[in-house]
């Protein structure tokens, strides 16, 4: 595990040297919202001598495995980084693999999903997205809208600084029509034109694969976000990770600016 300070810079005690169990960490606050960014699908593949699809398909695996874990601990929202804005630079081949991955999962895993009271929401673009892929993710939330358990929200086609300046063109928009006046904008107000107005903001990050950056994502929303950095590879992160993570977490003050 490494924590946020990494690479010869100091870092402060912490758990990282004690395993924790699932018992271990119900005794503490568990984060109402926790974001991950799934990262080393393809390192994962690579280390294999695989395609780097093998590895997004093993990804895969790992999502149902920590939604479900998320469910059980009460978790109230997790929201994945499936597909960023800036993935379509990727080969045309991983794209088109990867577009497809909504469809294979839900389908396969609705059910479940169903069955354990999980509600599917979906964040991001949805215009540039494929007829298949976005038919897939509407009829998940079309038939989770129900359920009262757990958010589970992709970031599909997403990218932080589009939805800040989409954000920022509806609050224009509206202040030319009279309905906002200057003086009223807020955090709170602006918050509301994102795509998250109906989440918490995340109360833990969770990064995979070593890599310590946001990569584009949830900026506004992140800002007093704690943060959790692992050399795992995204394939590999097991619901050991995860609790490892929230007992971290559960050991932090968060203070939020304030003593």
């Amino acid at each position: 595990m490494l924590n946020f300070f990494k690479r010869g810079r100091r870092t402060e005690p912490s758990s990282a040297d004690h395993t924790y169990t699932q018992t271990d960490i119900m005794g503490g606050p568990i984060p109402p919202h926790i974001a991950i960014i799934m990262d080393g699908n393809g390192r994962w593949a690579k280390n294999r001598a695989l395609p780097r699809m093998a590895g997004h398909h093993e990804g895969m695996k790992t999502v149902r495995k920590i939604t479900k874990l998320a469910s059980e601990l009460g978790v109230g929202a997790l929201t994945l980084y499936a597909f960023s804005t800036e993935n379509w630079k990727r080969p045309k081949i991983e794209v088109d693999y990867l577009m497809k991955l909504p469809e294979e999962f839900l389908t396969t895993f609705l059910p479940e999903l169903i069955e354990e009271n999980v509600q599917v929401r979906i964040m991001g673009d949805k215009e540039r997205l494929p007829k298949h892929t976005l038919n897939a993710v509407e009829r998940a939330i079309r038939e989770t809208a129900e359920n009262t358990g757990l958010i589970l929200n992709f970031a599909l086609n997403y990218g932080s600084r589009t939805e800040i300046t989409a954000g920022i063109q509806k609050l224009v928009e509206d202040a030319k029509k009279g309905w906002v006046n200057p003086e009223d904008i807020t955090e709170e107000l602006f918050s509301t034109y994102l795509m998250t107005d109906s989440l918490p903001d995340p109360d833990l990050l969770i990064r995979t694969s070593g890599e310590i950056r946001l990569s584009n994502f949830m900026l506004w929303q992140l800002a007093y976000t704690e943060f959790w950095f692992t050399d795992v590879l995204w394939p590999d992160f097991k619901e050991g990770d995860l609790i490892q993570a929230i007992a971290e977490y559960q050991q932090r003050g968060r203070r939020f600016g304030g003593v």
